[in-house]
């Protein structure tokens, strides 16, 4: 079979069906919000917050400066006037934010909300998980970057078994809390000897395995292009031992390009961000923990939103604001990487959220 990733879709894919929904300047409209509801995480993986510079001297955000729940709510139910139908809860780690499930609870009340979803570690899921489906929570993704201890030590420098992510995978799973995505990322010379065993493992079980390209967001990492693992390699290493074929996109913006097995056990998913870029089918925008709105995973700036909710603003003002602001975007960071915007002084994904 081919060993090549399909391209992005047709733009006709992303023709939007909300009356009132914002495009920017590329005609994409706004679809999904990705809401950072703390920049702290009890991991220290080598690819987001690496403990030589996220130690135990890191200043993170004093409490007064991230939003509060009824900030992050309110500023939810403007964005769905935009278009906004789901949102998804990230960090840092999200569970280590207090009474989540409060949060959870708060947004379900809101009906333009269709699909609320939350990315953890997983290492405090098995006690959470169901509490956050009884408050409302739709789906969890879950970030695993190999099966064997030494190697996912390695990758989340905290000393955490993977017998308990498995526990938190379990816990959702009875929740109600899936289909359940687990997500990995691929660094060469780190775990991509993982890989074949990630895949064998979750082949018939029901849960989609995505291999996710190492990407340069924000500086600490270290990013370098020959620590990448392109996806067209990692789909050759699996389809050599399970033969896969391409699968269509399940919704519109969709960035994994989704593969089943021919043997029917499954399917797996490729986010080639650095490879295969899909800019042209991005319906996302980000809110870090204090309140700062990201156009782009990659952006080197943000739009400062916690002044207007905590000021005086309507929401209606707020909505024109943020109308103007996805009307003026045109990024596609992806597109145009190079030696240049690699040194972009981009802000930390522990910071922005994935």
């Amino acid at each position: 079979m081919a060993r090549t990733i399909p391209g992005p879709m047709t733009s006709s894919l992303l023709q939007p069906s909300h009356p009132a929904a914002a495009l920017d300047t590329r005609g994409r409209p706004l679809r999904d919000l990705r809401i950072s509801v703390t920049d702290r995480c009890n991991f220290r993986c080598v690819y987001c917050m690496p403990r030589d510079t996220f130690g135990p001297d890191h200043a993170f955000l004093p409490r007064a400066k991230i939003l509060t729940f009824e900030e992050i709510t309110r500023l939810a139910g403007i964005f769905t006037r935009l278009g906004v139908t789901k949102v998804r809860l990230t960090g840092g780690e999200p569970l280590v934010r207090g009474d989540l499930e409060t949060l959870v609870a708060m947004l379900r009340a809101n009906p333009a909300i269709s699909d609320l979803t939350l990315t953890t570690n997983g290492s405090l899921l098995a006690k959470r998980a169901r509490g956050l489906a009884e408050a409302g929570l739709n789906r969890v993704t879950i970030s695993l970057d190999a099966l064997d201890d030494p190697t996912f030590a390695r990758m989340n420098d905290a000393r955490f078994p993977v017998a308990r992510v498995m526990e938190g995978v379990q816990a959702a799973e009875e929740a109600g809390l899936g289909p359940i995505k687990v997500n990995m990322v691929v660094k060469r010379g780190w775990n991509e000897a993982a890989v074949l065993p990630m895949a064998r493992h979750f082949r018939w079980s029901g849960r989609t395995l995505r291999f996710i390209e190492y990407m340069d967001v924000g500086h600490s990492n270290g990013w370098r292009l020959d620590e990448v693992v392109p996806a067209s390699e990692i789909l050759a290493m699996i389809s050599a031992e399970f033969p896969l074929e391409p699968m269509a996109p399940a919704e519109r913006g969709e960035v994994a390009v989704r593969y089943r097995y021919t043997d029917g056990g499954g399917e797996i998913g490729l986010i080639a961000s650095v490879t295969q870029p899909f800019c042209g089918d991005c319906v996302r925008a980000r809110i870090s923990a204090d309140g700062r709105l990201f156009t782009c995973l990659f952006a080197v700036a943000g739009h400062d939103l916690r002044s207007l909710v905590r000021g005086a603003s309507t929401d209606d003002e707020i909505e024109a604001r943020l109308r103007r602001v996805w009307n003026l975007r045109d990024d596609r960071y992806s597109e145009i990487r190079s030696a240049q915007t690699v040194d972009l002084p981009k802000v930390e994904m522990s910071y922005i959220g994935g």
